[in-house]
């Protein structure tokens, strides 16, 4: 009976843990789940979405670029635009070669307005629809990007890259570009939406949407309106690129924005949570029911469990016991872990290997002890130079590496220096006895071509160089970039 009653005190013991683990799991893999879409999901979809805007958008801005540096066009104007058809001809080329919707010059001594169709009309400072020619005429930057009706294709919206054009002694002479209707840039970010699953539109520097896909919900025109970015809208307006969470219509939705110098807009990518929460609280209501069910069962293995768990955190020791630094297992996984990081992100990273100079000489000198003292000491001074997310392990002996993440060789060699400068100058104290020592350092930094064997060989043919050259200094071993 007793025993029945201990049975039923670990079961509902077991429970009310189980509940409240899986809680916890539901609490931290939701913030998991946000951590994922905030720092990796929505980045990566932003980035790529701006590499096919570079691609599919931005390609018109360089094709306007072309034609305002063209020497034919310049030189037809200068000669004195003899022939309507040579600049007709030659628009309908690129209209027909860069598959744009539209290809035009405005020329600034006839105000003619050329298109691949031929001649349009003459522009006028009195007609409202010609008010943006006088406008490009007058402003500073090359080009702009303009969403206007397109007068030679029935006043189909188009956007519109506007780009100056000068003359060999940099005299304007008038404005050329080429044109995409909004329609077709609309169906490239419902391409976009739909394949990557996100909600993606366009604002100015002054918040007004500029282009959305059809299925956009907003009902406002500006983010200054809109549900749960108005408040947003500012930070969102002054910053270059970065990541928001935000509810609206009692959804939790995360934004990350990027400024587009080019067009002078900033695009904004939208994911929201809810179906991935969702199937997180599903997730906890079967780990609830499974709860129930295997109670029993797991009285019977706690025992068993706990002992295997027990023996598997001591093999997971990760400290050297001697100095407190990471011991050679954990660097072998945080190593791991870092190449993967780096082939995967394109980040680098740089390793720092020293080596006490004539250590046998400490022992031999002073004793073992002396020595143990020595590296707990050098161990601590390297700590205190290092960054908190740096990793000192102690390779072996008196050998001991530092794995520098998304550092570079300029700033590795520099902290290189710093460890070596602060051993130098800190001696041990050990039994009333300054017990000075040195270090030579080898330092490498990753390469894209270097496998698990190749940056370790790297550095440590680089603090073999420090030993030759005298001990006491740094030295850098490189690989050759073909």
């Amino acid at each position: 009976m007793k025993k029945n009653n201990q049975l039923v005190i670990i079961s509902v013991l077991l429970i009310v843990g189980f509940i409240l683990t899986s809680l916890i799991s539901y609490f931290v893999s939701r913030a998991a789940l946000r951590s994922q879409i905030t720092l990796n999901q929505l980045p990566l979809t932003s980035d790529n979405i701006y590499s096919e805007i570079q691609r599919d958008l931005l390609s018109p801005i360089f094709i306007s670029s072309l034609m305002a540096t063209n020497t034919f066009l310049r030189d037809w104007v200068i000669q004195g635009e003899k022939e309507a058809s040579q600049i007709t001809r030659y628009l309908k080329e690129i209209k027909q070669k860069y598959n744009t919707f539209t290809s035009f010059f405005v020329s600034e001594r006839t105000k003619i307005y050329y298109h691949a169709d031929g001649i349009l009309k003459k522009v006028s400072p009195n007609e409202a629809r010609d008010a943006w020619y006088f406008r490009v005429r007058e402003m500073a930057p090359d080009y702009e990007i303009n969403v206007d009706p397109d007068m030679a294709n029935k006043d189909t919206m188009t956007i519109f890259i506007n780009y100056r054009v000068y003359d060999y002694h940099n005299k304007f002479m008038g404005v050329t570009g080429v044109g995409l209707t909004v329609s077709t840039v609309k169906r490239l970010i419902e391409t976009y939406q739909e394949r990557y699953g996100r909600t993606i539109y366009f604002i100015d520097k002054q918040g007004n949407v500029q282009l959305h896909g059809t299925n956009f919900s907003r009902k406002a025109a500006n983010i200054l309106q809109m549900d749960g970015l108005s408040t947003l809208a500012a930070d969102i307006l002054s910053n270059k690129k970065d990541t928001y969470l935000f509810k609206s219509a009692g959804k939790t939705t995360h934004l990350n924005t990027r400024y587009i110098p080019e067009f002078g807009w900033y695009l904004l990518v939208e994911q929201t949570e809810e179906k991935a929460v969702q199937r997180i609280s599903q997730a906890l209501i079967i780990n609830l029911l499974i709860c129930a069910i295997i109670t029993v069962v797991v009285v019977l293995l706690t025992k068993i469990t706990i002992t295997a768990y027990q023996k598997k955190l001591e093999k997971m020791a990760t400290e050297d016991k001697l100095t407190g630094a990471y011991n050679r297992h954990t660097f072998d996984i945080i190593y791991d872990q870092a190449l993967k990081e780096a082939r995967r992100k394109q980040m680098t990273f740089s390793i720092i290997m020293f080596d006490i100079d004539n250590f046998k000489r400490v022992n031999d000198k002073f004793g073992h002890f002396a020595g143990d003292a020595v590296l707990k000491n050098i161990v601590a001074l390297t700590l205190a130079g290092i960054r908190e997310s740096d990793m000192l392990c102690r390779w072996g002996g008196e050998e001991f590496l530092i794995l520098l993440k998304e550092c570079d060789l300029t700033n590795a060699l520099g902290m290189a220096e710093k460890v070596r400068q602060s051993i130098k100058d800190a001696p041990t104290l050990y039994k009333g006895e300054q017990i000075t020592v040195t270090v030579s350092i080898g330092v490498a930094e990753y390469h894209p071509t270097d496998d698990e064997d190749s940056l370790l060989s790297r550095v440590d043919n680089a603090l073999f160089s420090a030993k030759a050259n005298g001990k006491d200094r740094v030295e850098v071993e490189t690989v050759a970039v073909l």
